[in-house]
């Protein structure tokens, strides 16, 4: 390392998503590290980033999102461009895209001579019925110099599919915002939600085909018949890509099962402050995902003493043991309920409650931002040549 780096880091939201989190933690690490982290989104409300980090934003002014997926997504990469097009906004040693809007923008940018080289951090990819969105996405890929992913699953897609060398970087914690101890705020936000005595079961990601909702609200409705006063709360939900068919056969579902007003509570999206509290109030972290990246809140959920259900499929299989969680079959509800009875039983509770803290401490920011050094170093080298 030949000094401290100047990095540009490039996220699609200011929401408070596991890749926007990530980013800010990471540029949170790379500060304290000495270098000059600076995270940049588009901000169409102006409120700024809803999750707070110890780093240096850009709020990239952004207009009100067109109609449809694949129009919002051209027009926030052409914002991302106007913005680096000034040259006092191109200050950086290192541009790097933590998703397919930033990573075109820079392709773009590249493509002018703006910039020499940008990296690519790949979360996950998904599957555009748009021939046009996918080639978005492919060309986010394709055309950086060098890719970065948060588990050896997305490395080994990444290798497969664009004959590339992916470097994993993984994901961290902050053990200081998560904790275990009990705050004034739990029982506030326990009354907001209107939670009960009874077992309380959290998932985070909103209403969402790859956070499989609707098999976890079948698997729900088989627990209430031997837990009634069992709650499900469901966080999150804020995205760029359209859910709506998915979401109406969820809420068709739910008025079918016939469950009482208070059984399932659609939280929506939560402020940042409240969410080491709601996963103190859970009894447990439904994370019955088909497809993650990494799953970040599965480590804000151990940190904090939630016990973690979660599916036996990478890249959870990757950083988690036996002894850490629960696990299930996401593509059986029956599997899904099974676990979610089985962790209520008090000695395994107990058990996945004291080692969650002791799996967070082993993911630590600083060790994900040094991971990023030895590409960041390769990425300033190539725009210097």
């Amino acid at each position: 390392m030949t000094g401290p780096l100047r990095v540009a880091i490039l996220t699609h939201s200011t929401n408070a998503r596991g890749g926007v989190v990530h980013a800010l933690e990471l540029g949170a690490a790379l500060t304290r590290l000495g270098h000059a982290a600076v995270v940049h989104a588009p901000d169409p409300e102006g409120r700024g980033f809803a999750h707070q980090a110890a780093v240096a934003t850009v709020s990239v002014a952004a207009g009100r999102a067109p109609r449809g997926v694949t129009a919002m997504v051209e027009a926030r990469i052409a914002e991302y461009v106007r913005h680096f097009e000034a040259a006092e906004h191109r200050h950086f040693d290192v541009f790097h895209a933590q998703d397919g809007i930033s990573g075109n923008a820079l392709a773009t940018l590249k493509e002018r001579g703006l910039i020499r080289a940008f990296a690519r951090t790949v979360h996950h990819m998904d599957t555009f019925e748009d021939p046009r969105l996918a080639g978005l996405q492919h060309r986010s890929i394709m055309q950086a110099d060098r890719i970065l992913t948060v588990s050896r699953l997305w490395a080994e897609r990444v290798a497969k599919d664009f004959a590339a060398t992916a470097a994993v970087v993984g994901n961290g914690v902050d053990i200081h915002r998560y904790g275990t101890r009990p705050t004034p705020e739990d029982a506030a936000l326990r009354s907001r939600l209107g939670l009960r005595e009874g077992p309380m079961f959290l998932c985070i990601g909103g209403v969402e085909e790859r956070k499989n909702t609707l098999a976890i609200l079948e698997a729900f409705q088989q627990l209430r018949a031997i837990r009634p006063t069992a709650q499900l709360v469901i966080a999150g939900g804020a995205s760029v890509l359209d859910h709506d068919a998915y979401q109406r056969q969820f809420r068709a579902r739910l008025t079918a099962a016939g469950l009482p007003a208070a059984a399932v509570v659609l939280a929506g999206v939560m402020a940042d402050a409240e969410m080491p509290a709601l996963y103190r109030l859970a009894s447990a972290l439904v994370f019955a995902s088909r497809r993650e990246g990494f799953g970040l809140v599965v480590l804000e959920a151990m940190a904090s003493g939630c016990p973690v259900i979660v599916s036996h499929i990478a890249p959870f299989t990757e950083y988690l043991g036996d002894d850490d969680v629960v696990w299930c079959d996401p593509f059986h509800a029956g599997s899904i309920a099974n676990a979610m009875a089985s962790v209520l039983a008090g000695p395994l509770r107990a058990r996945l409650a004291a080692r969650g803290p002791v799996v967070a401490r082993a993911h630590d920011w600083l060790g994900t931002a040094r991971a990023h050094l030895p590409v960041y170093e390769a990425i300033r080298e190539r725009a210097d040549a």
